[in-house]
Formats: structure tokens, C-alpha cells, sequence
């Protein structure tokens, strides 16, 4: 009996969704089954936005970054009501089961089905790399990169100004793209929610820094501790430090994935199909080392505030930046 696997990204978009999607489009017409793309989340769900994909479909999708099945916000999915709504739908055009790319708001919404008794798999797809039970997610690799691209041109301006240049990432609350952007960059601090910092500390390093001949300072701030303008403020209290604040934004979510998004997001979504053949429900994919593993979603969602970001890089970067 030919089976009805439906997809959909919500939340955030992140580079590498759409390979993500024709990995698993094209594994779901390689075992002979049907393949339905959702559009705009949720909120396409339970409008019954849904569309059978063709191998053309999700031709020359690899590279593109963004997700080509749209995303929207859908608060009332997180009630039961919005839920049926999804349900009636999924009935309506048969189909058998659904895989979730996106953050832990989406995987929120792939438990509630998986516990309405509709098989559902999640696969992480955000920038912010704050997924439990994954070292890495879709698009964050991409993010990092173009972060890092945005402060190696700042830091030419900052040394022709001799600035100290404030640059706020993305990450919501984790810091893990201001981990790898400030230790890849060479910035001389990285302020992150994992880790409070000292003001008057940053101030005297940065003085040391001018003392013996630097023409600039590169400071890294996630999102999640404070804006970059308020971060400004509370320098300039402390003296004139030229300092400047690039607030890069949603530049971080676009743009065409790098090698590593798009291997892992094809490998995850080879995956997930493998897991709803194999009769799974309420998991997720993710990658521990070198391995593709899977996590109950319960488990992953009571853990969202225990994520461990990659601290250490912190720790090397306090010793190497000077």
C-alpha cells in the first residue's frame, strides 16, 4: 500500500531547509510512496495548504537558501482546537504521517500530533543551534559563516578608524553563534548568555590592548544577553572607545547553504523517512560526533533549557585573544 508522507518547515527559516526537503521528497518517491509539501507551517496545515511534490518539484533546491515550502507563525496550534483543525486536513488528503523541520516552537507542535496519535519526526532546522540532543542544527554552520564574513570586512573599517566595533548576532538565547563567529574572527571578547562578563574588566583589556599598539577591538555579543546599543552605552560610560555597533540581523538566516548544511540537512532527512518506514513517531534526528542518532521529542523538549553551548570555545578564546 503506497504511503502519504507530508512535510513542512515553521519557525524561523535557516539555509539548508530546502535540502532538507528534496532529501526527503526524492527518498519518499525512491520507496515508491507519495510525497505532500505543506506550506506555511502550521498555519498551511490546518488551511490545507497542501500539495503533492514531484521529483521537478525539488529539482535545483540544494543550493537555495530560505525554505521553499514558506513559513508563517500559528499560535493556535499550541491549542487543541488549531490541532483537530491540522488533523481534519491531514485526513483530508490521506495522509499517513509528517516530518516537522524547525526549531523546538515546531517540535512543540510535531509532539502534540505524534500524541494525537499521528506518526510525526522532527528534524532540527534553525540557526540558533539550541536543540538539545544535536550537536548541530540545519542552517547554523551557514550562519556562522556569513557572521564571519560580515567582521573580517568591519574589522578592516575598524582598524582604518581604530574602532571598537560592537557586533550583535542572532541565536535567540544561546551563544553559539557568537562562539564560533568571535573565535573564527579573532575578536577579542565574545559575550554570550552562558557567561556573565565584567565591564570594568572588558574596559582594562581593551586599554592593555591599546597600550601596546592595537588599532582595534572586535567585540562579539549574542542577542540573548542585550542589544548592541545598550552594550555601547554601558562602554562609553567608561571612557571613548570610537565604539560603533553592527547589528547584523536576518542576513544570518539567508543566503545559499554551505557544504556542511547541506550534507547534514540531506542526511537528516533521509533519515527521518527511514524512521516513519521503521513505524517511529515522536522523535527527532540529530548528530552526536559523527553519528545520526534520534531522541524522543519529550525527551529533547524537557531539556530546551539545558543546551550546551560549545563553551570551551569561550574559554580558548579568553587565552588566545589578547
Amino acid at each position: 500500500m503506497v504511503k502519504r508522507i507530508g512535510v513542512l518547515t515553521s519557525g524561523g527559516d535557516a539555509p539548508g531547509m530546502n535540502a532538507a526537503i528534496r532529501a526527503i521528497a526524492r527518498k519518499v518517491i525512491f520507496d515508491g510512496n507519495e510525497i505532500y509539501g505543506i506550506r506555511n507551517g502550521y498555519k498551511g496545515l490546518a488551511e490545507g495548504e497542501i500539495k503533492q511534490l514531484s521529483i521537478n518539484d525539488v529539482s535545483d533546491t540544494l543550493s537555495k537558501g530560505g525554505t521553499m515550502l514558506y513559513t508563517a507563525r500559528y499560535p493556535e496550534f499550541k491549542e487543541k482546537a488549531g490541532q483537530e483543525k491540522a488533523i481534519a486536513q491531514l485526513e483530508r488528503f490521506g495522509i499517513d504521517s509528517l516530518i516537522v523541520i524547525g526549531g523546538d516552537g515546531s517540535y512543540h507542535g510535531a509532539e502534540a500530533l505524534s500524541k494525537a496519535g499521528f506518526p510525526t519526526v522532527g528534524i532540527p532546522g534553525t540557526i540558533d543551534n539550541d536543540i538539545p540532543g544535536t550537536d548541530f542544527t540545519i542552517g547554523f554552520d551557514t550562519a556562522c559563516n556569513t557572521a564571519l564574513d560580515a567582521v573580517d570586512k568591519l574589522r578592516d573599517t575598524a582598524t582604518s578608524h581604530m574602532r571598537t566595533f560592537i557586533v550583535e548576532v542572532m541565536g535567540r538565547d544561546a551563544g553559539d553563534i557568537a562562539l564560533w563567529t568571535g573565535l573564527g574572527s579573532g575578536a577579542e571578547q565574545i559575550i554570550v548568555p552562558e557567561a556573565e562578563f565584567d565591564m570594568d574588566k572588558i574596559v582594562s583589556e581593551i586599554d592593555t590592548g591599546r597600550d601596546r599598539g592595537k588599532k582595534h577591538t572586535i567585540i562579539i555579543l549574542a542577542e540573548g544577553v542585550m542589544r548592541g546599543a545598550e552594550f555601547e552605552e554601558k562602554l562609553n560610560a567608561r571612557g571613548d572607545y570610537h565604539a560603533r555597533v553592527t547589528v547584523l540581523g536576518h542576513v544570518q538566516r539567508g543566503g545559499s547553504p554551505s557544504a556542511r548544511d547541506r550534507v547534514l540537512a540531506s542526511v537528516f532527512g533521509y533519515t527521518a523517512v527511514e524512521l516513519l518506514n521503521q513505524g517511529k513517531s515522536g522523535v527527532c534526528v540529530g548528530i552526536q560526533g559523527k553519528d545520526i542518532v534520534y531522541n524522543e521529542l519529550t525527551d529533547v523538549l524537557a531539556g530546551g533549557s539545558n543546551h550546551q553551548s560549545y563553551m570551551s570555545l569561550y574559554d580558548i578564546n579568553k587565552e588566545i585573544s589578547y
